[in-house]
């Protein structure tokens, strides 16, 4: 069994090896092509191996088979081909250095351990799953965190509608100067516009961004704004209501918030504090019976 053990490490080094020589001609073919074109690039091994193993075909086939995984990434705003290539080789690297791992600690500490293909199976499994957990905890706070910034952008937007900006002015000004207090809204609005001046139409790239993103705030003030692109200031009194509208929502999310955690802490005040409280309330008459029934 640890012949087997030490040729399943030698081959899986071997692979490595191979990998690391391909992705590494890989890499100096691209940086000479860069070169050429009259780009200087920065010599980030990790990154350019990175990018080189999410670029593979294997890379690519893995993101490509799963829609859920398309959907999550431009959920979380990685639309480019290099932040798709990052994932990509995080989905193909972590199950193999995760099983790796699991070899190597179960041939140094468990060698007589039976069913050594379990622990392996495991990593393996928990190492491809991982990286998608994460896309979706990643992305679904995105989601809150552009719902959270929806109710800032509404009264910014309104001041300078009111100052006389178009919609589009009024979108640049704000994905420029707002960037700190709008972080996760801004960027969507850099991407839009960035669309915007390449030639397309401002409301359709809005409501496609919405149909992407999937937050229903986002969605509720693009068809506000479609309104205005094509009615002017007509839409201002929706904008008005769409605002105290999602104030209302915020404010029964805080309080089913708060509800729920007074429930929470009632239980936590009966696990512990109601045990304390017996024993300083019913101590001293169970020790007199006690007492009582000694004598």
């Amino acid at each position: 069994m640890a012949a087997l053990l030490i040729s399943a490490l030698l081959f899986l080094a071997a692979m490595l090896l191979m990998l690391s020589s391909l992705l590494e001609q890989r890499r100096r073919t691209r940086q000479v092509t860069e070169r050429l074109q009259g780009h200087l690039a920065r010599d980030n091994r990790l990154g350019n191996w990175l990018h080189l193993l999410g670029d593979s075909k294997i890379g690519q086939h893995a993101v490509r088979l799963d829609n859920e995984t398309q959907l999550l990434l431009n959920r979380l705003g990685w639309r480019s081909a290099r932040q798709r290539s990052l994932f990509a080789a995080c989905q193909i690297g972590v199950p193999v250095l995760a099983l790796g791992l699991t070899l190597v600690i179960q041939g140094v500490f468990f060698p007589a351990a039976k069913n050594h293909w379990v622990a392996p199976v495991f990593a393996l499994s928990i190492g491809y799953l991982l990286p998608k957990r994460l896309l979706a905890m990643a992305a679904s706070r995105r989601q809150k965190q552009l719902a959270v910034d929806i109710s800032t952008f509404i009264p910014l937007v309104r001041i300078l509608f009111e100052s006389g900006m178009a919609v589009e002015q009024a979108l640049r000004v704000l994905s420029k100067d707002a960037q700190k207090l709008l972080p996760a809204l801004t960027q969507e609005l850099r991407m839009v516009l960035a669309r915007v001046d390449s030639g397309l139409e401002l409301g359709e790239e809005l409501n496609k961004s919405a149909r992407l993103l999937a937050v229903d705030e986002f969605t509720d003030t693009c068809v506000i704004l479609q309104q205005l692109i094509h009615q002017g200031g007509g839409a201002m009194k929706s904008l008005q209501s769409l605002k105290l509208l999602l104030d209302d929502r915020r404010l029964t999310r805080l309080q089913e918030y708060i509800s729920k955690m007074s429930a929470k802490m009632s239980v936590v005040m009966m696990l512990f504090l109601f045990p304390a409280l017996l024993i300083v309330l019913a101590g001293p008459g169970v020790s007199a019976i006690a007492r009582a029934f000694a004598q």
